[in-house]
């Protein structure tokens, strides 16, 4: 593994975290059974193959 050879300033490390922080999936309205459920894109043809 990778090791720094210096310390990080603070600020750097929270520029450097706050990058790479993982965004929300968008949301899909279907019908599943008749019940209407909100899906992450990419989920959407495991629960139409229900």
């Amino acid at each position: 593994m990778a090791v720094p050879k210096r310390r990080m300033s603070r600020s750097n490390t929270r520029t450097r975290r706050a990058r790479w922080q993982a965004t929300a999936p968008d949301l899909v309205p279907i019908v599943v059974d008749g019940e209407r459920k909100l899906v992450p894109r990419k989920l959407i043809r495991h629960f139409q193959g229900r």
